[in-house]
């Protein structure tokens, strides 16, 4: 089992920037694939992008260029770098962990956080 902690959510104005965290705790986390997912109010889950566990980075296209993921192993966490912020990024992004997958379909993440809502304002 691997529980999942989120950090870092809240309220900016757009343009601005917010940092995400996840802390892994639970299984050896440098074995697992880690990534994020967000829902905006009525809307369906998004990928937004993993970090595989040998650290290679896929992104969903329309976020590339603001959004960067990055882990720490020695520390157990997943980062979520969000620049540029917009009011259509207002959503809440979820951790998720698995140790085969790294793509973009929700089903398949075994391990989800609880979320942390990320508010952007015009």
């Amino acid at each position: 089992q691997v529980h999942l902690v989120e950090a870092g959510g809240g309220l900016v104005q757009a343009g601005g920037s917010l940092r995400l965290s996840c802390a892994a705790s639970g299984r050896t986390f440098s074995d697992y694939n880690m990534g994020w997912f967000r829902q905006g109010p009525g809307k369906e889950r998004e990928f937004v992008g993993a970090i595989s566990w040998s650290r290679s980075n896929t992104y969903a296209d329309s976020l590339k260029g603001r959004f960067t993921i990055s882990r720490d192993n020695a520390k157990n966490t997943v980062y979520l770098q969000m620049n540029s912020l917009k009011p259509e990024d207002t959503a809440v992004y979820y951790c998720v962990a698995d140790k085969y997958f790294s793509g973009s379909d929700y089903v398949r993440w075994d391990y989800w956080g609880q979320g942390t809502q990320v508010t952007v304002s015009s």
